[in-house]
């Protein structure tokens, strides 16, 4: 079991591939956050991975019941913060993504421009 040097506690071993490949096939190969699905293209089966809901850092267990499908962009919202129940987690993760999609189309989305007829 590896160590965990920032909380000096041990913390359980990673998912297998062969693991996370059944925690994807139970959960359908969607994002259980954000509803991503995994199997539409390609590019979204690259950022599909599997969290742990109570995370490894807080003394998560490898259990399946403590493991759910989740692209990587929900993953790291989440982070390690730990919720009262998955939909809290939920809850916490999609009102974030719409923060920052707000702040990322203030920034970088420019408005349509006025196509000009000769």
């Amino acid at each position: 079991m590896p160590f965990n040097i920032t909380t000096l506690s041990r913390v359980a071993m990673p998912v297998s591939q062969a693991e996370g490949l059944k925690i994807l096939e139970r959960d359908q190969f969607r994002c259980r956050y954000c509803g991503l699905d995994g199997k539409a293209s390609f590019e979204n089966a690259l950022v599909m991975s599997v969290d742990f809901d109570v995370p490894r850092a807080h003394k998560g267990k490898k259990a399946p019941a403590n493991l759910v499908a989740c692209c990587r962009p929900c993953n790291m919202i989440k982070g390690t913060r730990v919720y009262e129940n998955f939909e809290e987690a939920k809850k916490y993760v999609l009102a974030r993504r719409q923060e920052l999609r707000r702040v990322w189309e203030t920034k970088f989305s420019q408005p349509a421009r006025p196509v000009h007829q000769i």
